[in-house]
């Protein structure tokens, strides 16, 4: 089986979509084989990235141009038997293969006001019909591949849910972690901080969290919030005037701390040094940071709804994202039991066994072979 992956995704995602991505691809270059042969096509064209209406829109038209003409004409090439798209879109038109495209999530669908007018327009004329013609589509959780068939009307059977996974860590990073020191880490003043790791869009609900965070503080609580991550650039979903505003207008400017995308190895010591993880978002397709936590030993508390209770199992505390006051008694309830966190940290690591990325790309791979059977 000869299988085209389309890989310019990688110059442009961010957080979980390219993780995503990043660990498919590693998987497949080691299952590589007489069975399955692997061709990565990516554009030698750097990606715009930035805010100018004009070059956005060029930018969205040069990606159609890449899936609609470019991406076939390099499958046809080599001969391809199918074609993976993990990033929403995949080639309408089919020269002797098949496409297999990934859904990640239905927000487009759900949050119409939080996205490019001109990207949605594209996804729901091209990136839909392209589903509809391909063999398969991958949504992440058994939630997001019910909510991609509510919207789209296409047959749950043709749908299939995948588990993700988290980063891999790779061998020896624990021994250079010990070298690592991180300067505005609020454990080297000795305070205990809760962390959150994740773009700052909108959904993900972190003015919440804030104000949570500010009754906790008046409860005598001495730790600091990190918030690992930064805005996305996107008008229509980024969040991150709103949450500096928060901060200022509840007086937390000296008790949160920002520090925007870091390393790999340095987030593995963050993750490490926290008391405890709180994912507050109103909406999600996976999760993977649930998992990062688990990885690193970390109890979890999570919003109550769409795919987070799946993903968490019984190893994390929910909450109601829109109460602020229920999301401080979950946390007081975990800070103050010592046997409570033990108990969800040996339930995390339980939990982590059921996700690794070999077994998402076998499982992918199997769905790769059921389409070339049809």
């Amino acid at each position: 089986m000869v299988i085209g992956v389309d890989i310019r995704d990688l110059k442009l995602a961010k957080t979980g979509q390219k993780t995503t991505l990043e660990e498919l691809c590693k998987q497949f270059r080691l299952m590589e084989g007489p069975t399955y042969q692997f061709h990565f096509f990516d554009t030698s064209l750097p990606i715009y990235t930035g805010r100018n209406k004009f070059m956005l829109m060029l930018e969205h038209i040069r990606q159609q141009l890449w899936k609609q003409i470019m991406l076939p004409y390099k499958a046809w090439s080599k001969q391809c038997d199918i074609v993976y798209c993990n990033d929403y879109f995949a080639p309408y038109f089919h020269f002797g293969y098949k496409t297999v495209q990934v859904f990640h999530d239905a927000f487009f669908y759900e949050y119409p006001q939080y996205c490019n007018p001109i990207w949605l327009q594209l996804f729901k004329r091209i990136a839909v019909p392209a589903a509809r013609r391909s063999a398969f589509i991958i949504t992440p959780t058994e939630y997001a591949k019910q909510r991609v068939h509510h919207f789209t009307k296409i047959p749950l059977e043709k749908i299939v849910a995948i588990h993700q996974a988290p980063k891999t860590i790779e061998p020896g990073t624990a021994a250079k972690n010990e070298s690592i020191k991180i300067a505005w880490l609020p454990t080297n003043q000795n305070i205990p901080y809760l962390l959150h790791v994740g773009v700052f869009e909108k959904r993900k609900n972190i003015p919440t969290l804030l104000q949570a965070f500010k009754q906790l503080k008046e409860s005598g609580y001495p730790h600091q919030l990190v918030l690992v991550g930064k805005g996305n650039g996107k008008m229509n979903s980024d969040d991150t005037q709103n949450i500096l505003a928060t901060i200022e207008a509840l007086g937390l400017t000296n008790q949160v701390v920002m520090p925007g995308y870091i390393p790999d190895e340095q987030l593995g010591l963050v993750y490490e040094h926290a008391s405890l993880y709180v994912f507050p978002s109103i909406n999600e397709g996976f999760g993977i940071p649930i998992l990062e936590a688990f990885q690193h030993n970390l109890p979890v508390l999570v919003a109550n709804n769409t795919c987070l209770p799946e993903v968490g199992g019984d190893a994390v505390v929910p909450f109601n994202p829109y109460e602020a006051t229920d999301m401080v008694k979950k946390i007081s309830l975990v800070l103050n039991d010592p046997a409570l966190q033990a108990s969800m940290k040996e339930k995390g690591r339980a939990r982590l066994q059921a996700f690794n990325w070999e077994k998402t790309a076998t499982q992918l791979l199997a769905v790769f072979e059921q389409a070339i059977r049809k």
